[in-house]
Order: structure tokens, then C-alpha cells, then sequence
């Protein structure tokens, strides 16, 4: 992880940041490979722009940060210790100081009381340009993540059919990712006009005979990286005539949006492509989320696929293409593919069939 943080070092000169603070979430493990636990005991990463980090954990976790093999100075403090007097002690005489994104806001005043003469500044923009591109292991892992949550989208004849709830058909797909990932991440089952909400919720409705049902799936891999893939399918029955018809716009507008997206092109180019095709056909306003986000250590990161990001795609930049139409208080659907950009074109990392698949 050493290039990593060393890169991070780097950046943060150049930008005038004299360390960067980082505590735990995916920014923390990216760096350290640490996977630290989300405790009221501070566990913070103190990254000078020069010079050699340290990360400090509570004394209790000493143990667990060392066995993750962290290439840095481990400090420790005890239950009656101050741990920000502690970090203070080793940012030193830093004038500006990078706070991560998601430090949480208690954190944040303390260090700004025990670091009075520094000026903090957002840092998570230092560690996102770099995780932002994923090299080679990391384009594998998220391939091993597409395959995992495939074999989960072909068994869904197993599970899905009329008389059963959303919540039951749920826990079965859940246990089945969890045979595949380390965890499960979410579960969407959205049948009927529950299709229609976006992130619908597992509830007890009961799925009936025709009904169009939208899956939405994902998990974390145990080499840390993440899946997310929609596919749709229809409760037996016939398929519904107005579904129909808004389902092969999205199909087309799914498939212009994979052959658009390649390095070269805007982030927000791709979104535009689907969204005309969406608006042409006449549910424009039923297309209404961005088009994707960037996905490797979390399943939401850069570099978001959305109107109004001007961001230029660059090799290993990693990300979902998923245009949904939805009808309110009847059906929706989603059809969403994680997709990586190689050299010169597009990598798409999942391949179960994105027509409707009748059960």
C-alpha cells in the first residue's frame, strides 16, 4: 500500500496541504489496507505531505491493525488518553490540514481545538483522484464481483414466482450472496408498482401472476471490492403492454449508452445519450436519477455519470450504466451493468441476458 499513501503525499504537496487526516471507511483501507471498525475510540491516519505516517488506533485495536499488515507506524493510546492531543503531537507545526470526507463532525471540532493554529480543509479529494482509476488487481477484483453476482441473477427462477413475498424471495437471494461475497450489500425486489420506487424497500406484498419485478443487487467481495447489477423479470403471465413498450426504449437506450462510454468521452456525454433516447420516446420525466456512479471499495464513488459532470473517462475508471423508466403506482424498470474502461474502448462486467427475463 506504500505507493499509495506515498501518491497521496504527493497530491497533497502539490495542493498545499500540509497532512492529510484520514479515519476509518474505504479512504483508510485504500491507503493501509486496513480495515478499521467505525468506533466511538478515534483511529486516525496522519499523513504528512512529507516525511513518514502513522496511524493511530486505540490500544485495544493495536492488535488488529498490526495483523492487517499495515506498512506504517502504528501508535497506540490508552482509555485515558487524549487522542487528538495525540495526533496534534504528530501533524506538528502543519499550517493546513486535509479532514477526509466522512470524518465524523465531532471529530472534526476536536481536532480543530486541538490543532488551533491549523486550517482544515476537505482532503477527500486527494485519495478519490487515485481510487478513482483502478489498476490491474483492482479491474480483476471487480471482474470476480461482476461473475459473483451473475451466478446470483441466474438462479432467480429459484426464488422468484406468484405467492411469494418481496421479503421471502429477498432473504433467499441475500443468502445466495453471501455463498458468493463476503457480505450483502442491499437487496431490492421491486414487484408490480413497487418497481417504481427506485430503492424500494423488501416488503410483505405479495407478487403476483404478471407482475413485472425489478432486481437490484450487491455485495463486497472478500478481496474488498463491490457489485451491483439490475436485471428485470415478469412473475409468469403476460407481459404488460405499456411495460413493454417503455421496456424497449430502455433497452435501446441501455445499449447506445455501453457503445458510447469508452476513455475520451464526458461522464456526462454518457448520461445524455440514454436520457435523449428516454426523453425522444416520451418518459423523459420518468427518467429520474443520474445514469450511474463510480464503484471499486464502496458501491457509490467517482466518478458519478451524471448531467453537468464534464469529467473526461480515463483508463480504469469503473462505473454503472443504468437508465430506469418508472410508472408510478404501476411498474419500473431498471436495466444496470458495471462497466470499466480499458485502453481504448469499454469492458462490461456484467452479462446475464438485460432483456426481460419471463419466469
Amino acid at each position: 500500500m506504500g505507493s499509495r499513501w506515498q501518491k497521496a503525499q504527493e497530491l497533497s504537496a502539490a495542493r498545499g496541504i500540509d497532512a492529510l487526516l484520514i479515519t476509518p471507511g474505504a479512504d483508510l483501507r485504500y491507503l493501509t489496507g486496513y480495515e478499521a471498525l467505525p468506533l466511538e475510540r478515534l483511529t486516525c491516519l496522519v499523513l504528512p505531505s512529507e516525511g513518514d505516517p502513522t496511524l493511530v488506533v486505540p490500544a485495544l485495536e493495536r492488535a488488529a491493525a498490526v495483523a492487517s499488515g499495515v506498512d506504517v507506524t502504528v501508535a497506540s493510546w490508552n482509555e485515558t488518553d487524549d487522542p487528538f492531543a495525540l495526533v496534534a503531537s504528530l501533524v506538528g507545526d502543519a499550517a493546513t490540514i486535509g479532514i477526509d470526507d466522512h470524518m465524523w463532525a465531532a471529530r472534526v471540532f476536536a481536532l480543530g481545538a486541538a490543532l488551533p493554529g491549523a486550517d482544515q480543509v476537505l482532503g477527500g479529494s486527494i485519495v478519490s483522484e487515485l481510487r478513482i482509476r483502478k489498476d490491474a488487481d483492482e479491474a480483476q477484483a471487480l471482474r470476480e464481483a461482476g461473475v459473483f453476482i451473475d451466478r446470483v441473477h441466474e438462479r432467480m427462477g429459484e426464488w422468484l414466482r406468484p405467492g411469494r413475498t418481496e421479503r421471502e424471495v429477498g432473504t433467499d437471494i441475500a443468502a445466495a450472496i453471501l455463498v458468493e461475497h463476503a457480505t450483502c450489500d442491499f437487496v431490492i425486489v421491486g414487484s408490480g408498482p413497487n418497481g417504481a420506487s427506485p430503492h424500494h424497500e423488501l416488503s410483505d406484498r405479495v407478487i403476483q401472476e404478471g407482475d413485472p419485478v425489478l432486481v437490484d443487487i450487491g455485495g463486497t467481495t472478500p478481496a474488498g471490492y463491490c457489485s451491483d447489477s439490475t436485471r428485470n423479470y415478469l412473475a409468469g403471465g403476460s407481459v404488460p403492454a405499456e411495460y413493454a413498450e417503455f421496456y424497449a426504449v430502455l433497452e435501446t437506450a441501455q445499449t447506445a449508452q455501453r457503445e458510447h462510454a469508452r476513455p475520451g468521452v464526458t461522464a456526462e456525454s454518457v448520461d445524455a445519450v440514454g436520457r435523449h433516447i428516454i426523453a425522444d420516446a416520451g418518459y423523459g420525466d420518468l427518467f429520474m436519477h443520474r445514469t450511474g456512479h463510480g464503484i471499486g471499495q464502496e458501491t457509490h464513488e467517482e466518478p458519478y455519470i451524471v448531467a453537468g459532470n464534464d469529467l473526461v473517462l480515463t483508463e480504469g475508471m469503473a462505473f454503472s450504466i443504468e437508465p430506469g423508466i418508472y410508472v408510478e403506482g404501476h411498474f419500473g424498470a431498471r436495466i444496470e451493468d458495471i462497466a470499466i474502461c480499458t485502453a481504448d474502448g469499454l469492458e462490461v462486467l456484467n452479462n446475464t441476458p438485460r432483456e426481460l427475463v419471463i419466469l
